[in-house]
């Protein structure tokens, strides 16, 4: 099934820098749409593709793992490496948990991280009953538009596929056991306000990263989506001067 408008993956061959940006769960490339924009703008080489199960209807989700989540980023990350000298992983929420996967297993080929208020802990009573529950109740409402910011909307589902909140459940243990793997700079983002994803998610994750390399930023004006809220300039910033710290060459002019 093709995706709804807005949610379409966007692809930019720039500099020899690469960004891959992870949109987040039941969500699609349009929350990262202005940050993939404005690296594209900066001359570099970006990715933002769009997840299995996503940017369709949420019944799509059911017939995903998260493993294909994971496959699809990892794909991306393998194609920028092959044009690129440095490539950096981005993402929200879910998206910040594969990226900090990606970081892990692929060590020195990523040369950093930029993670916005991004997820590692599920609700333990959920967590036990979801694999029954999800054979019972198909779906719940979700949650969505996290937005301060008035007049902007996030597109994603307004149901969650319990069968797609197991499989997030069970990413997020995995990648929780893998953090201490994590050895390239790492740039978090998180919002003192989010209602989706707890705030002490990125305190677990500063404090069990391996990484010597760690700045931490806190947005005071945005909620959970904050990529599109009154911070998301912020962000913008912030990344390109990590990713200019960091990378080999300097992006195109």
């Amino acid at each position: 099934m093709r995706p709804f408008p807005g949610a379409e993956p966007f692809r930019h061959a720039g500099s020899a820098t690469g960004v891959l940006l992870c949109h987040g769960f039941t969500g699609c490339p349009q929350s990262l749409r202005p940050w993939a924009e404005h690296l594209a703008g900066q001359g570099l080489t970006v990715s933002l593709p769009l997840l299995p199960g996503h940017g369709t209807r949420w019944q799509d989700m059911r017939l995903t793992r998260w493993e294909d989540w994971y496959a699809t980023v990892d794909r991306e990350l393998h194609e920028l490496r092959r044009g690129c000298d440095d490539v950096f992983v981005c993402g929200l929420s879910m998206g910040g948990t594969l990226a900090l996967r990606l970081a892990a297993r692929h060590g020195p080929a990523v040369r950093g991280a930029v993670l916005v208020n991004p997820a590692i802990s599920f609700p333990r009573g959920a967590g036990w009953a979801l694999p029954l529950l999800r054979h019972v109740v198909p779906s719940v409402p979700g949650l969505v538009s996290d937005i301060a910011r008035p007049g902007v909307r996030e597109l994603g589902y307004q149901r969650v596929p319990l069968h797609g909140a197991c499989q997030l459940r069970d990413l997020l243990r995995t990648v929780r056991a893998e953090l201490p793997r994590v050895t390239c700079p790492v740039l978090l983002l998180h919002s003192r306000t989010d209602h989706v994803v707890p705030p002490a998610d990125s305190a677990v994750i500063r404090d069990a990263v391996s990484a010597a390399d760690v700045t931490e930023h806190v947005l005071e004006k945005s909620y959970h989506v904050a990529t599109l809220d009154h911070d998301a300039e912020r962000i913008f910033q912030e990344t390109d001067a990590f990713i200019t710290r960091l990378a080999t060459r300097k992006a195109a002019p």
